[in-house]
């Protein structure tokens, strides 16, 4: 069973080469301070190996998932996601949501109405250095810390 990854854009655009930017486009990572949640697949492990110099990326836990969903989790016209919207896209909680994408039964992308992008705002405390991989800096895999740096941004 693949894990499920949280990838957040930290860097911009400015003199990143071509097939980078395409690659960042087809995760959805447009902005700075998105985020978004992938399988971990070898097709997505290419994909973040590709950009590895722009975001940070990691494993996401349950309790992490949840909250994401509930604080930054919006539908479509920017509406945030409460509970009754939870239970009119055939879920009985936002819990049961995560533990759907967390098994990889449900993607993101299907659920009606779910944006699959998370804007978060920028870690209080600042990144540090976008320019170093993790732990000096902020880009590259975090591995099972990435709920650190999302707490900070949510």
């Amino acid at each position: 069973m693949p894990n499920l990854l949280a990838v957040v854009r930290v860097r911009g655009m400015a003199n990143t080469p071509s097939d980078v930017e395409e690659t960042l486009k087809r995760l959805r990572l447009r902005k700075v301070n998105n985020c978004v949640l992938i399988q971990e697949t070898p097709e997505y492990l290419g994909m973040l190996q590709k950009v590895k110099d722009m975001v940070a990326y990691g494993i996401i836990d349950r309790a992490t998932l949840v909250e994401l969903l509930r604080q930054r989790g919006r539908l479509r016209g920017d509406k945030p996601l409460t509970e009754e919207d939870i239970k009119g896209l055939g879920f009985q909680s936002l819990e049961e949501l995560a533990e759907g994408l967390e098994s990889g039964a449900i993607k993101i992308s299907r659920v009606r109405g779910l944006k699959p992008i998370f804007r978060l705002h920028p870690p209080s405390g600042g990144y540090g250095s976008v320019k170093k991989p993790y732990p000096e800096g902020a880009t590259g895999n975090w591995g099972k810390d990435i709920p650190k740096l999302l707490k900070r941004m949510m």
